[in-house]
């Protein structure tokens, strides 16, 4: 289908006569279209569209029935009846009253498009710039952001599910490319075994039963395998996704040994970042948070908070589930950054800040990153010879310990997790007679005290950062933070955040934009009619809670 631009137009006078008829107080597509206008134009999305070819329905307007799509928790087959039978759904797209719309699977196409070219953020961009336009986009003050985790499309699979179902998807890809040669290479019992949808109900309910089960799977695996790499096999078998699939999944789960198949031991196993969780969304990984175990990705949400503007999302990210918070802050300031939305304050949880993030938040874009900084973990941490006991004087690049002695190495070294600090040292000539070594290192071999500093910059702005977050007057600001928290549970009640609709991190992370321009949709329609913003239940108990308790039960 090919794409010719056309100017978003004005709504046709016989639909705005029956809208108001029908809604005389209005509704959210109608107002939404009296206050922002049109949101999107199809010049918007003419990359996505050949210059030659069947002409295609609006861009434009397919945008913002995604989006009044996801406002409204509609699948596609829904979401094209309201375009043909809706009125309101009529006046915010600009149709005549008996426009037909279109077949439900441009929808379908239309997300392809945009996964396909990485644009997303658009329709998320064209809400935000509408509503700086008006007046209710405030970035200069405070932002906030948190994260919540979101499980994959793809049911969750026991082991032997796993590894049943990657089998049978291999047979099922090759079934349909090469079916005589996969049936002379294919076992009698394959059929019995992979013909129908691996359930664990079905497996034995015995451990060495199921381990039998596992090693039978695993052997079936590795003759399929062989046979597809094998020389006399037909050409590019092996570039089939699904027989990759197969072939991750076995390496990662299998090895020989003496000729016998084997299952591997959990320590023996690729760690979380690279592990398979499902044949069907290959991109999906496992995690756990406290008590939270998922398969999927997780969902970082950015919203300004002022008090006289609404609450808009600014920024939304998507990682695979292993991806540390704190890995996202640089990519959220530089997004932030690239559209004009920098806060000059950033409130997140203990999982975002670093030090060298703190420092580079406010170097780089000019953005105080607030939230409660990691406990020092280092085995002398407290007491009279923990590490901010010690006096450092960085220009002659030496530490005093509280007994007065001075260190004599100063060397630049990385840590195990490859940042740069500086390993600081104590001559053993001037420990070893101290009367309180023992008290002053953590090994009692020990010949003298030892400390891994962060560069200075670094170092200065924890040692700041804690001071400040003691005080009762940062505990008070803090409390801002967690307003974010409605935000994550009213994507999660209202569009459907906690799942993703389709497979891939691609189009999880559009089904993610759109859930944030949702939100906003939603909220502008609640700023302009007065809705007030619903207040956080809190038990009569939980209004008790002291507030040096506030922070601990951020992550």
């Amino acid at each position: 289908m090919s794409m010719q631009p056309k100017g978003p137009g004005e709504v046709p006078a016989e639909t705005v006569r029956v809208a108001r008829a029908a809604f005389p107080k209005g509704s959210l597509a109608i107002r939404v279209r009296d206050e922002l206008g049109p949101l999107f134009t199809d010049g918007e999305f003419a990359d996505l569209f050949p210059a030659r070819g069947k002409p295609a329905w609006s861009p434009g307007r397919l945008a913002l029935v995604l989006v009044l799509q996801f406002v409204e928790g509609l699948t596609d087959r829904q979401a094209a009846e309201a375009v043909r039978a809706r009125i309101d759904f009529k006046y915010a797209l600009g149709l005549e009253l008996d426009d037909p719309g279109f077949d439900f699977s441009v929808l379908s196409e239309f997300r392809d498009r945009l996964v396909d070219a990485d644009a997303g953020r658009r329709v998320l961009d064209g809400i935000l710039i509408a509503a700086r336009e008006k007046g209710l986009l405030k970035t200069a003050g405070r932002a906030r952001t948190d994260a919540t985790h979101v499980l994959s499309s793809a049911r969750e699979l026991s082991w032997l599910e796993m590894v049943a179902e990657t089998l049978r998807s291999a047979l099922n890809a090759l079934a349909q490319a090469v079916p005589d040669w996969l049936a002379n290479v294919a076992e009698p019992d394959w059929f019995k075994h992979y013909a129908t949808r691996a359930e664990d109900s079905r497996f034995p309910k015995g451990r060495a039963k199921r381990d039998e089960v596992g090693l039978r799977i695993g052997r079936d695996g590795m003759r399929l395998l062989a046979a597809v790499f094998a020389a006399d096999a037909p050409t590019g078998l092996g570039t089939l996704a699904e027989v990759e699939t197969l072939r991750q999944m076995w390496v990662q789960h299998f090895h020989l040994a003496e000729d016998e198949v084997r299952r591997r031991d959990p320590k023996d196993r690729p760690p979380g970042a690279t592990r398979l969780v499902t044949p069907y969304d290959t991109e999906a990984r496992g995690s756990v948070k406290r008590d939270t175990l998922w398969d999927g990705y997780k969902v970082h949400l950015t919203e300004t908070c002022e008090p006289d503007a609404p609450n808009l999302i600014t920024n939304v990210a998507t990682a695979v589930a292993t991806v540390h918070d704190s890995v996202t802050v640089p990519e959220i300031h530089d997004s932030l950054a690239m559209r004009d939305c920098l806060p000059g304050e950033h409130w997140v949880d203990a999982g975002y800040p670093t030090a060298g993030q703190v420092v580079t938040a406010r170097r780089k874009h000019g953005i105080d990153l607030h939230g409660p900084m990691a406990a020092n973990t280092a085995a002398q941490a407290d007491g009279p010879f923990g590490q901010d006991a010690f006096t450092v004087d960085w220009d002659r690049e030496q530490v005093t310990c509280p007994n007065r002695t001075t260190s004599t190495q100063w060397h630049h070294r990385h840590s195990q997790q490859g940042l740069p600090v500086i390993r600081v040292r104590f001559s053993p000539a001037d420990c070893r007679g101290c009367p309180r070594l023992r008290a002053c290192v953590n090994s009692p071999t020990a010949q003298r005290r030892e400390l891994n500093l962060r560069h200075r910059d670094e170092h200065e702005v924890v040692q700041a950062a804690r001071a400040e977050q003691r005080s009762d007057a940062w505990k008070a600001r803090y409390k801002i933070r967690a307003g974010v928290e409605g935000t994550i549970s009213q994507g999660v009640q209202r569009c459907g955040l906690r799942r993703s609709r389709y497979r891939g991190l691609a189009k999880t992370s559009l089904q993610h934009q759109l859930t944030g321009a949702a939100i906003n949709l939603a909220r502008i329609d609640a700023h302009l009619t007065h809705t007030p913003r619903a207040r956080t239940r809190t038990s009569h108990f939980a209004a008790l809670r002291p507030a040096d308790q506030m922070i601990d039960g951020a992550k």
